[in-house]
């Protein structure tokens, strides 16, 4: 995985080489990723939820920590059409591209002491109803799939509230999906920027 070919893009989103996935990450390239964000609107509840992935304790990076639905890099001889690959490999859903609402592109930097990354992430919504029998997860990617309230979650991230109620499930290594509520902080999240992850919500909201 580390040797896969991605573009290398300039800040503009043009692209200007290609270089593997490992040398864009250690020398902080722009790159262009894939994001799917699952959420809807449950008319009995008369909420809007929106749904994340907790990573598996094996992932190399930021293991065990919320992030969006399904995400992955695309590879250098492939169109963003093709990233819905992971929404299928990570989730078990078959999604088809002409289904997902196209939120634009959203410039982001999560710099570590070990990586550098820096994207121009695709941003795509998809709002069929799904329950939790119907994700079959990757379990070396994926350990479970949690949701709140998209109002919640955009409290915790303009730090209006400290934590949040969650429920969802987490896969056993029998494959057995165990259901848990629980509340969590913004560090139980990947450490996107606020400010990044408060532009996906307001154009999440915009189509719900």
């Amino acid at each position: 995985m580390e040797q896969e070919k991605l573009a290398v893009l300039n800040e503009s989103g043009e692209r200007i080489g290609v270089r593997s996935r490992s040398e864009i990450h250690a020398k902080g390239y722009w790159h262009e990723t894939f994001h799917c964000w699952f959420a809807g609107y449950n008319a009995d509840l008369k909420e809007s939820f929106i749904y994340f992935q907790l990573r598996s304790d094996n992932k190399k990076d930021f293991p065990g920590l919320l992030d969006v639905t399904a995400a992955g890099h695309i590879l250098s001889d492939e169109k963003m059409e093709d990233g819905v690959r992971e929404v299928h490999e990570e989730l078990g859903i078959n999604v088809l591209f002409e289904e997902l609402e196209d939120l634009g592109i959203v410039k982001g930097e999560l710099i570590q002491a070990e990586m550098i990354d820096r994207e121009h992430t695709n941003v795509f919504l998809y709002t069929k109803p799904v329950s939790y029998d119907e994700f079959q997860l990757q379990p070396e990617e994926v350990a479970g799939i949690f949701r709140s309230t998209l109002a919640d979650f955009k409290s915790l991230i303009q730090q209006d509230k400290a934590e949040i109620e969650l429920e969802g499930f987490v896969v056993t290594q029998e494959g057995v999906k165990n259901h848990f509520i629980h509340k969590v902080g913004y560090h139980h999240f990947v450490p996107h920027a606020r400010s990044y992850l408060l532009e996906i919500i307001v154009r999440i909201e915009r189509k719900m």
